[in-house]
């Protein structure tokens, strides 16, 4: 098999202004801090992140906000991270909150080449704003359209030189879905 391993400088070459870009952790916890780093000396910049929140000031994808890398996040949450709360209310940030389930099935459903997912959570609220209801045996659901990226930055418990990666414990959370829901996929 052939060797997969790249420097971190090559590593980042393959991502751009204005890309999409997956990161996996939760709470900081299985982000690719390495990657996150040397992506804010590179100096990249309007960024649209995936992932499950914006960490915290001084980690994970935290710091690609308060370096001013990111134009939009696609999370379940911001509460850990005051900065992007601050951004999104004076207009600096776009936050695209989208509940932690549904956020998941929708890199799954780009992971799995699906047209998206139905789901009944936010039906009546705001979150229906601007999306298709479908009605299947009588239930009204919400179609969540895939969320695919042109490039995944995971982090992996352990790596070989061959690309298989192990993400253990909390390091699953998103890690291995977003793997299936980009072009490119870097694994610190």
């Amino acid at each position: 098999m052939r060797e997969k391993v790249i420097s971190m400088e090559e590593a980042v070459s393959h991502i751009k202004d204005g890309m999409t870009v997956h990161v996996g952790g939760f709470l900081a916890c299985g982000t690719p801090e390495g990657i996150i780093d040397a992506l804010i000396a590179k100096g990249v910049k309007d960024l649209t992140i995936v992932c499950n929140d914006t960490g915290f000031i001084d980690r994970g994808v935290g710091k690609l906000v308060v370096h001013n890398r990111v134009k939009k996040v696609i999370v379940s949450h911001i509460g850990t991270n005051p900065e992007t709360g601050r951004r999104m209310q004076s207009g600096e940030l776009e936050v695209e909150l989208v509940p932690q389930g549904t956020l998941a099935e929708r890199i799954r459903a780009a992971g799995f080449g699906l047209g998206g997912v139905l789901t009944p959570t936010g039906l009546g609220t705001i979150v229906q704003d601007g999306k298709s209801v479908v009605t299947v045996d009588g239930r009204d659901f919400l179609l969540e359209k895939p969320l695919k990226a042109d490039a995944a930055i995971l982090f992996g418990t352990t790596v070989d030189k061959t690309g298989n990666t192990i993400c253990a414990k909390t390091t699953k959370n998103f890690n291995p879905i977003m793997a299936t829901a980009a072009d490119t996929v870097i694994v610190e």
